[in-house]
C-alpha cells in the first residue's frame, strides 16, 4: 500500500492544486516556546518569572528531490517549496498554507529554506538537493482571543491591583515588560510607585 504524500496547499488561492512533496521526510519535528518576563526584586536570591504570551509553533523537516531518472534540473521542482517565501503582489506577504500529511494538519507559513545540492549532471546542473523548512502555524486572532480566558482580554485595558502587586511587576504581567512601569503611572497620575493599594483599579495604557 503507498504511502499518503504530504501535500502544501495555498489558503489565499482556493482551487490552486496542492504542492506535494517529492518523497515523504523520515520525521519532522514541532517545537513551541513561551516568554517570560524576568522580574528582579531587592533581597531576593533569584528573578520571579512572569508569563507574557506564548510565541507561534514551528515545524521543521528535511524534504528530499532527486532527478537523476528523468535528468530534468531539480531546481524545477524545488522552486515550488521555495517560491512560497516570495511575497504576494496582491497580499504583498507570502501565501497562508495548510501541510498536510495523514493526521496532520498545520495551518502555517514557510519562513525559513536551505537547499543543499549534492549531485551534478556532466554540465553541473543539479540533480540532488535537501530542503530543510521551516513553518511557523498560523493561528487566527478571533481563535487566540476565543481561546483567551474573559478576565485577561479585560485586563488588557483595565487592572485591579491585588496585594503585593507592583508596578513592575503589572507592567510586566500586561505590557510585557516591567521597564514599562513608567506608562501605568502616568495613565493613572500615581506619584508615588510603591503607594499602590490592594483592590486600587488601573487604566492600562496601549503599549507604546
Amino acid at each position: 500500500m503507498a504511502l499518503t504524500k504530504a501535500v502544501i496547499v495555498k489558503l489565499d488561492m482556493p482551487g490552486s492544486p496542492p504542492i506535494p512533496v517529492m518523497f515523504n521526510p523520515p520525521r519532522y519535528e514541532l517545537s513551541k516556546t513561551n516568554q517570560f518576563a524576568e522580574i528582579k526584586m531587592p533581597g531576593l536570591a533569584s528573578s520571579l518569572l512572569q508569563f507574557v504570551n506564548g510565541n507561534a509553533k514551528s515545524l521543521s523537516m528535511e524534504l528530499f528531490f532527486d532527478t537523476t531518472d528523468t535528468g530534468v534540473d531539480v531546481r524545477i521542482r524545488t522552486a515550488a517549496i521555495s517560491n512560497l517565501t516570495e511575497p504576494s503582489s496582491i497580499t504583498k506577504a507570502p501565501p497562508r498554507l495548510l501541510l498536510l500529511w495523514g493526521s496532520l494538519a498545520f495551518p502555517c507559513f514557510l519562513v525559513s529554506v536551505r537547499q543543499a545540492f549534492d549531485l551534478f549532471n556532466a554540465l553541473g546542473m543539479p540533480l540532488r538537493a535537501t530542503l530543510t523548512v521551516e513553518f511557523k502555524g498560523h493561528d487566527r486572532l478571533e481563535d487566540l482571543l476565543a481561546a483567551a480566558p474573559l478576565a485577561q482580554v479585560e485586563q488588557a485595558s483595565r487592572y485591579v491591583a491585588k496585594a503585593g502587586d507592583t508596578l513592575q511587576g503589572i507592567a510586566a504581567a500586561v505590557l510585557g515588560s516591567p521597564a514599562k512601569w513608567r506608562q501605568i503611572a502616568i495613565a493613572n497620575n500615581i506619584d508615588n510607585p510603591r503607594a499602590l493599594a490592594a483592590g486600587q483599579g488601573l487604566q492600562i495604557p496601549k503599549p507604546l
